[in-house]
């Protein structure tokens, strides 16, 4: 019994051993399957962030917190997670990890034995540290290639190794790995190298005994004549062919002259060829007949003798010209090459181009600089030079230099005169030529509003958006006549383009009922923008019937006289709408403007309808991405916010600029920085002044009639055919004193179409007024015994 006792002291010791880390069937198939389902959520994550990581990071500051919007595919934890392994962490190299947790996910799910996956994590780690160093070598903090970790330490190490010491030391990283992890060796590598060798010389080998050279008989003149000239014995062998050749050779004159007189004659026989001309269609006939008896159509002769505006209406100013200040730009350039220097960044060139509000400073950096220091610098080289703002342009696209763009301490002003008279406007051969301003190289800078197809302009108050929109109008006016354009302009400030009612008759058109030509009301801003949609779709169909693809062509052809006047068609004048605060319009009627505009943008290019939309408040809200997507030209002025910026230009940039007309163009591809040009309320009066004076048409180009959907009905309602809820109706909208159909469709439980007649029926009763737009109606009855009054008498 005594030595039985300690064989009980060992089983509880067995029992201890059961308690260990090993998991059931049913543990592993969950553990398994969240690890492949993480691994696979986070290479996801990943992928997302590297697309959308700039655009979360307000959402990423403000983690967690449920209002916050992100890109990510996978949401706020998704771009928290790419942000923490990506660009906080290893940069791309984190990838490996979701790879890892995914093989995890596998061993687990297939019980595959774990030491294999620890080997695998272990040098996973390793390669994912070598990859962000190496990935982290050609990056900089803002990069995901390398991430946070992988720039760190690459800048720890070049401050100790330098570059050179880096690079070695990555090569011996991969050395090391490969020796290691695969068991390569010197002599492995030599083996390679030899059977290759080998495999080479093998293949030139078969080559050679399977490549047969043929011989060639055939000498050639220089070899038969040497020949000819060694071997002596064949000489008797040559001379007899040449006896036997003598005979077949004398009779050939005689049989050359017989036909010699036939040949000789053959070409003094003069051959008339008759040229016989297509066959035209009787239309062709027609329209060459009309030509030559009254010439092609002119659409100017209406006014023949419409003179354009001189230049003499333009004001000259003493300050034109470029000024070459020689101290401003030593010390400027000594300034920039200092701030670079104390960032141990050398220069091996520089070069200043003057333009008329900034110098463009191009420099030339040494050799492994890294542009992206020079473009962090943009803050220290501006407080450096005590300039109002600089704009870094690294690097300058078709140039191997990099731009540093300073603001003159005394700026020259751009006159729209000299714009005007530059060889480049007069000369040009656009549709419909703007002249803008002059460049930073102060080169007059011309664009063709036909080809942007449409312009959107934007920037802070002051800033020079209406300038700019009279420098647009005053180009077209001095090179188009009234046959060619016309002007669709709405101001809801009403100050801005009143100069331009002057020219009514001659270069504007409005809607057929409407007093004046500028809209300044918002109910005649939507009906104006429908009315275009309407004129679209009828110039698309004289399109369709003349076989035409665009306005250029179907005006070569009408004036051609090869479409009939009777059929409809017309010769059809460019119209560019101007809106000059578009803020306004969207503030105030919404998707009733941006629907009818986004429909002109994209569809009203090919039968020549341009829209112009300028506005100071460049928010999201404004300016949306269906605008945005049909503006690929765009103007932006100074803006206070790099957000504001990113709105109109896609980019930073425009809240460095410094104001008065400064601005940035673009179309799609490179910015391009110009100097507006400055046309004063004064020299728009005289030019305005000077067409309004001359013989006009007899009314403004007219517009399609728009009858709104939502417009009333003025016509008298028979109280028979009413609406068996008139009077609830009626009492609901007077209780409310809100006249609106939404009102009768929430009260009454009614549908829209049966709401709307309602409404039409208490107009034509005068309990409410006509339709306001995106306004409820005025309630004209002001109580319910005024109703039962009303109602009393009607039925009297």
């Amino acid at each position: 019994m005594a030595k039985s006792k300690p064989k009980t002291k060992k089983t509880p010791i067995k029992k201890v051993r059961t308690f260990s880390f090993k998991l059931s069937s049913q543990q592993k198939l969950v553990l398994g399957s969240l690890l492949i389902i993480l691994g696979f959520w986070l290479f996801i994550a990943f992928i997302s962030y590297c697309f959308t990581g700039n655009e979360d990071q307000s959402a990423i500051s403000s983690f967690p917190s449920r209002t916050s919007e992100t890109q990510n595919w996978v949401s706020q934890v998704g771009a928290w997670f790419g942000e923490l392994f990506i660009h906080r962490g290893f940069g791309i190299a984190s990838f490996i990890f979701s790879g890892l947790i995914f093989l995890s996910g596998v061993y687990t799910l297939m019980n595959i034995n774990k030491a294999k996956l620890r080997k695998h994590w272990f040098w996973g780690i390793l390669i994912i540290i070598w990859l962000s160093i190496l990935f982290g070598f050609f990056g900089n903090t803002k990069d995901i290639l390398g991430g946070t970790i992988g720039f760190e330490i690459n800048s720890l190490l070049q401050d100790y190794i330098g570059k050179i010491g880096v690079s070695l030391l990555l090569a011996f990283g991969l050395i090391t790995y490969l020796a290691m992890r695969f068991k390569v060796t010197f002599e492995s590598i030599t083996n390679i190298f030899k059977s290759a060798k080998k495999d080479i010389k093998d293949e030139l080998s078969n080559m050679k005994e399977d490549v047969v050279v043929p011989f060639d008989n055939n000498l050639s003149e220089e070899a038969e004549a040497i020949k000819s000239a060694f071997e002596i014995p064949l000489e008797n062998k040559e001379t007899e062919p040449k006896k036997t050749i003598k005979p077949k050779l004398e009779p050939a004159p005689l049989e050359v002259k017989i036909p010699e007189p036939e040949i000789e004659k053959e070409p003094e026989l003069e051959i008339k060829v008759e040229e016989v001309k297509e066959e035209k269609s009787e239309t062709d006939n027609l329209a060459d007949k009309l030509v030559e008896d009254f010439g092609q159509f002119d659409p100017t002769l209406e006014l023949a003798k419409y003179q354009f505006p001189t230049l003499d209406l333009l004001k000259k100013y003493d300050t034109e010209g470029i000024t070459i200040n020689q101290e401003e730009l030593e010390e400027n350039k000594n300034r920039i090459v200092d701030t670079l220097n104390n960032y141990k960044i050398g220069i091996s060139s520089i070069k200043a181009t003057i333009g008329p509000t900034v110098t463009l400073y191009e420099i030339v950096p040494d050799a492994g600089i890294r542009i992206s220091k020079i473009k962090n610098l943009e803050d220290d080289i501006a407080l450096s030079l005590s300039a109002l703002g600089i704009r870094i342009i690294a690097p300058i696209p078709g140039k191997g230099t990099i731009g540093i763009e300073v603001p003159n301490k005394n700026s020259t002003i751009v006159s729209m005169r000299s714009v005007i008279a530059s060889k480049k406007f007069q000369a040009s051969e656009m549709q419909l030529p703007i002249a803008l301003g002059k460049t930073i190289s102060n080169e007059t800078f011309v664009v063709d509003l036909a080809k942007m197809p449409h312009l959107l302009m934007a920037g802070a108050t002051g800033q020079g958006k209406s300038v700019g929109l009279n420098a647009v109008l005053t180009s077209l006016l001095y090179k188009k006549h009234p046959a060619e354009v016309k002007f669709v302009l709405v101001d809801p400030k009403k100050v801005e383009l009143t100069l331009f009612n002057k020219i009514e008759r001659h270069y504007l058109a409005k809607l057929p009922d409407s007093e004046d030509a500028i809209i300044t009301d918002n109910t005649k801003v939507i009906n104006t923008l429908n009315s275009l949609c309407i004129e679209m779709d009828n110039r698309y169909e004289l399109l369709k019937n003349a076989f035409c693809r665009n306005i250029a062509e179907y005006n070569v052809k009408f004036k051609a006289r090869k479409l009939n006047p009777n059929d409809g068609h017309q010769f059809l004048p460019y119209i560019v709408l101007v809106v000059d605060e578009f803020a306004d319009l969207i503030m105030t009627a919404g998707k009733e403007v941006e629907t009818p505009i986004a429909r002109l943008a994209q569809l009203a290019r090919a039968i020549g309808i341009h829209l112009i939309i300028a506005t100071q408040r460049p928010s999201v809200n404004v300016i949306t991405g269906i605008i945005k997507a049909n503006f690929p030209a765009r103007i932006a002025f100074r803006v206070t916010s790099k957000i504001d910026s990113r709105t109109i230009l896609d980019g930073s940039g425009a809240d460095q600029l410094i104001g008065r007309g400064d601005m940035l163009y673009t179309q799609g591809n490179d910015l391009i920085r110009v100097q507006c040009a400055f046309v004063d309320t004064p020299e728009v009066e005289k030019i305005t002044d000077f067409i309004g004076s001359q013989k006009a048409y007899p009314e403004a180009y007219l517009l399609p009639e728009y009858v709104g959907e939502e417009s009333g009905t003025s016509l008298d309602i028979d109280i028979s055919d009413r609406d068996k809820l008139f009077k609830d109706a009626a009492i609901v909208i007077v209780t409310a004193q809100q006249g609106s159909a939404s009102l009768l469709q929430r009260k009454l439980k009614l549908g829209y179409n049966r709401a709307g007649r309602l409404i039409d029926q208490l107009e034509a009763a005068g309990i409410v007024g006509p339709f306001e737009g995106s306004k409820a109606r005025q309630v004209l009855v002001p109580d319910l015994t005024a109703l039962d009054k009303l109602l009393q008498d009607e039925l009297l």
